[in-house]
């Protein structure tokens, strides 16, 4: 058998570094030529026998630090990292890994911080945020990930605008037609709104107002209402950005878009009426969406909002997604999680709400965690208004977990207590462990692959 040969010549630097010896001192105790050791060094030679044992005799040097340690994790986890998809056909062969592993592990561990980085940045989920945090992971998060993460983290619910949203629309503990109110509020400070046959869904000109009749009412009412809070409820929206301390101007100004159209949901379905209506109709999107004057998708977004401390309606998550399968919208108060980037697993029910249009779907699923969901599906089209303009259609997600779904009426008629009637999901292909999945698009980054040519399955390889 072949005796593999052993590149020390970082350990060698680093062991005559620690005695302060010059490479002709340390050439002369080891009793090799300067050439010879400058070689070593530099991994052009192998280590010696007579080496290895002038180092041992000589320095007292245990020689077993010579072939392990460092140089193999490093390689172990290069090797690990080297199996994400990204590089494709490019993964170098194993001995270049121990050379760059022995020769150069500064640029091997900058590799490694730089793969975990991109992997940080475009594969996380939001529930593995905290863990990667923990772990002293420092990312670089664009304006609008930022915003994303911060109402993400507040559970999609911010108390005293919903609060002050509440008191707008029901001054009295009454609801008001929030289009009137909305109307008299801008009224009272001189502006004046017009709806008219224009392009812009809404544009403000001095006190000047104008919503285009292009759009349905729902959008319509929503708009108006959005630009009542930034001129009515502007020192509570500023005092909100203030406490939330984003990075940049640039979050900063998407925040607020954000906290309008936050204040715009929670005044056209205001909290206590609104939950009030979604337990007594048990939670029908439809008839929610015909007494509220609202869309689906409205009433849908404002179910996954209702987490007021002391009066929480169902826990909801709410998603919603491209024709392209992207994650456009996303928010969840329960244990599941999105991708942050990309797709949602295909064989969740979202996508198939694009062939049956105008139709609520149903799925019982269960994702890799063991937790079962009740989830409902639907298309959903913005016409621009006019024959030119373009159509924009994605697919709504909304869904609780299934112990409780017995308030929802899309759990009629269900097995929700049959488990062979949940479909397995996922969250992203590359985070999931389900290995035997036909619908699976890449292997999951953090597991090694067998592949057998003589031997095909579902899947082109084996998951090990």
């Amino acid at each position: 058998m072949a005796t593999q040969k052993l590149y020390a010549g970082v350990k060698l630097r680093e062991t005559r570094a620690r005695l302060g010896l010059t490479q002709k001192v340390f050439a002369d105790r080891l009793g090799v030529s300067l050439p010879y050791l400058n070689q070593m060094e530099n991994n052009h030679r192998p280590v010696s026998a007579g080496v290895v044992l002038g180092l041992a005799g000589e320095f007292g040097l245990d020689v077993t630090e010579l072939s392990v340690g460092d140089a193999e994790r490093l390689v172990s986890d290069m090797r690990e990292a080297l199996a994400d998809p990204v590089f494709a056909d490019l993964t170098p062969p194993l001995a270049d890994l121990r050379l760059a592993a022995s020769n150069a592990p500064a640029l091997a561990r900058a590799f490694l911080e730089l793969h975990r980085a991109y992997r940080q940045g475009h594969e996380r989920l939001a529930s593995f945020d905290e863990a990667l945090g923990r772990e002293g992971g420092l990312t670089v998060v664009s304006p609008w990930e930022e915003v994303r993460d911060f109402f993400h983290y507040c559970d999609n619910y911010l108390d005293a605008v919903d609060r002050a949203a509440e008191r707008f629309s029901c001054p009295d503990g009454k609801r008001i037609d929030p289009v009137t109110r909305a109307t008299e509020a801008l009224g009272a400070r001189g502006i004046k709104v017009q709806f008219s046959d224009v392009s812009a869904i809404r544009h403000r000109e001095g006190n000047l107002l104008t919503l285009s009749t292009r759009v349905g009412a729902p959008t319509r009412a929503f708009q108006l209402l959005h630009q009542v809070a930034l001129i009515t409820q502007n020192e509570l929206l500023e005092a909100t950005l203030d406490l939330a301390r984003f990075q940049s101007d640039t979050a900063r100004a998407i925040a607020k878009i954000g906290l309008a159209n936050y204040f715009a949901g929670a005044a056209l379905l205001p909290y206590r009426v609104f939950q009030a209506a979604a337990q007594e109709t048990r939670h029908d999107l439809e008839r929610l969406a015909d007494r509220f004057g609202a869309s689906i998708e409205q009433i849908a977004h404002r179910l996954s909002t209702l987490q007021r401390p002391g009066a929480k309606g169902i826990p909801f998550f709410f998603v919603r997604v491209d024709q392209a399968g992207t994650i456009t919208k996303r928010h969840s108060a329960t244990r599941l999680q999105f991708a942050r980037f990309g797709g949602a697993c295909p064989l969740w029910n979202v996508h198939q709400a694009f062939e049956t249009p105008g139709r609520f779907l149903r799925q019982l699923a269960e994702t890799p965690d063991g937790v079962r969901y009740l989830c409902l599906a639907r298309d959903v089209s913005k016409t621009g208004g006019s024959f030119h303009a373009p159509v924009r259609r994605y697919a709504i997600g909304l869904g609780c977990e299934v112990s409780h779904a017995r308030g929802l009426v899309y759990a009629d008629d269900m097995e929700l207590a049959n488990p062979r009637a949940y479909q397995p999901i996922g969250i992203s292909c590359r985070i999931c462990e389900r290995r035997d999945c036909h619908q699976r698009s890449v292997p999951p980054l953090e597991r090694r692959l067998r592949v057998n040519p003589d031997s095909r399955g579902v899947l082109p390889y084996d998951i090990a």
